[in-house]
């Protein structure tokens, strides 16, 4: 007999998602996810001046601080038909490639680990074979007996004081978990190392972008911090990006590993079957063709036959969402027309609306980048797949999961963040011959339409604007977290993460954890999905929905 189990709210997330799985025969048989709350932003900014629109889009979240200001950007450059200069770009570039690494070092460590890594368990570790393991793993520059021992013991105040904190409401002990104490408590450690790494990235976002989160110096036609542009800025910048990077390549890709070895089973396990990458971080004028990160999609996970995305291709279906109507329509078509409803799984259950690519459901994030650039040969990406793959020991078709996810974002961490180096290097020579424009002036046009495209470190997104008589007539914008975690469209086909949850074991249904690791490896950010706010009070309110 098939069993309901509901996760409501979905937590270590941003915003507000429920998770409904049907249990049969100890796997999942079926699967709904649901956004519980209303993003509004595009009524908002209907009628108002364009350049309001990366200001406002850029506060969907606190956690993607920077990615919708930037694609809300090249939207309306497009849509005005500017070109931004060469150090523009290359700046842009810098704050892009340390919003990855900012984002992915969080979400594995703070977010996900703890799908993986057992907190009670590291009590029971011996600090000093933790040591040896910890030395033969990674090359962090912290560690020995005493260090452990000092964590360990910082664990064991967190559990006698009653109150565990971010290790509260967890599943602590169950048989799922697969490491041993002393791999636990390694874990734990580069946990609590990682949130004052973290921050580290957030000041190099303030080096170029004036603060964290929600920077200000892009604009429409380049960027607005020629004073930063110093040797001493520059400097910093490049200091606090090598020491980000050196945890990236010394403890986070070899956890990913050492994590990984334990869990192979769950290389076949959370997989999905279509991958869509817009590409991102242009270093040269003509696009798609100059993206270090390449463009492209992939169907029925054939690699081989990777082919080009056009954001032309791109439908939003609202059949299963809490929206007026049931046309399937293109961005530049589409509106924002609230109609909620009772949550209905066979009927509407979502505020998320069903993003597809010529009709099918895609999976976007570092996974579909790393297929994408896997695919067409893209220097390093290969070698760094192949290797993981061997080091794991497990075959290809292993990308095509809850852990290749996983792995794929560490991978892509080290790729982007090895490019960054490059990109400085390339403003400091461009400094040095006299070349310091960042600005191209233009005038707004009386009419325009504009499609800005990203790849962010969640997956996959796009603003688009319409332009008329100066003022926004109309304005969508498609996240990574609608294509992955969207519910069933008008064909009935499901959402990749409700895809990727059909056949997962569960153990305990009253402890699901497996249902968690595979949606966490998403890497959800629903608040992208969900905003409600007075606007004359300025206040944000606490609604309690189904």
């Amino acid at each position: 007999m098939a069993k309901r189990i509901t996760i409501d709210p979905v937590t270590r997330i941003e915003g507000h998602l429920r998770i409904e799985v049907e249990v049969a025969d100890g796997k999942v048989v079926n699967a709904w996810s649901s956004g519980q709350m209303f993003r509004g932003i595009e009524m908002i900014l209907k009628g108002r001046d364009p350049r309001d629109a990366p200001l406002f889009t850029q506060r969907s979240c606190g956690v993607c601080t920077y990615v919708h200001y930037l694609a809300s950007i090249r939207a309306i450059e497009a849509a005005v038909g500017v070109e931004v200069p060469e150090n523009a770009r290359i700046l842009r570039n810098l704050l892009h490639g340390t919003q990855y690494q900012h984002d992915h070092i969080i979400h594995f460590y703070h977010l996900h680990a703890l799908d993986w890594v057992d907190i009670l368990s590291a009590l029971k570790a011996d600090p000093q074979k933790t040591a040896a393991l910890a030395e033969n793993v990674s090359q962090a520059r912290w560690g020995g007996t005493a260090y452990f021992k000092q964590v360990q013991e910082r664990i064991k105040t967190f559990v006698e004081s009653g109150q565990l904190g971010p290790f509260n409401n967890a599943y602590w002990g169950h048989s799922a978990y697969a490491l041993p104490p002393e791999a636990n408590l390694m874990a734990v450690s580069h946990y609590l190392e990682a949130l004052r790494l973290q921050a580290k990235a957030a000041q190099m976002h303030a080096i170029f972008g004036a603060k964290n989160p929600h920077l200000q110096s892009l604009v429409v036609g380049g960027i607005t911090c020629a004073m930063d542009l110093t040797p001493d800025r520059i400097a910093e910048f490049l200091y606090l990006w090598k020491e980000t990077q050196a945890f990236v390549r010394n403890v986070y890709l070899p956890d990913i590993l050492a994590i990984g070895s334990f869990y192979k089973d769950w290389a076949a396990l959370g997989g999905t079957s279509n991958f869509l990458a817009w590409g991102d971080f242009p270093e040269g004028e003509k696009e798609p063709e100059s993206l270090f990160m390449p463009r492209g999609v992939v169907m029925n996970r054939d690699i081989a036959a990777v082919r080009p995305a056009e954001q032309e291709k791109v439908t939003e279906h609202i059949a299963h969402s809490w929206y007026e109507g049931n046309t399937d329509q293109h961005p530049y078509k589409g509106q924002t027309a609230p109609q909620h409803g009772d949550y209905d799984p066979d009927n509407r259950y979502s505020w998320i609306k069903a993003p597809r690519y010529e009709g099918e459901p895609c999976e976007v994030g570092p996974l579909a980048r790393m297929l994408v650039a896997y695919a067409r040969g893209k220097d390093g990406a290969r070698k760094l797949v192949d290797d993981t793959l061997a080091r794991l020991g497990v075959p290809v078709s292993a990308l095509f999961s809850t852990l290749g996810r996983t792995a794929a974002r560490a991978l892509e961490t080290v790729l982007v963040g090895d490019a960054m180096e490059g990109w400085v290097m390339k403003l400091v020579e461009n400094l040095k011959a006299g070349q310091d424009t960042i600005y191209q002036a233009w005038t707004m046009p009386d009419k325009g339409m504009g499609c800005g495209l990203n790849d962010v470190p969640r997956g996959s997104l796009g603003h688009w604007i319409e332009i008329e008589d100066k003022k926004i007539k109309n304005y969508q914008y498609v996240v990574p977290s609608t294509w992955n975690l969207g519910p069933r469209c008008s064909n009935g086909k499901l959402g990749p993460v409700e895809q990727a949850l059909i056949g997962t074991p569960v153990a305990d249904p009253k402890r699901p954890v497996e249902v968690l690791r595979t949606v966490h490896s998403f890497d959800p950010c629903i608040a992208c999905a969900v905003h409600m706010i007075d606007p004359r009070s300025n206040e944000v309110y606490e609604i309690h929905v189904l």
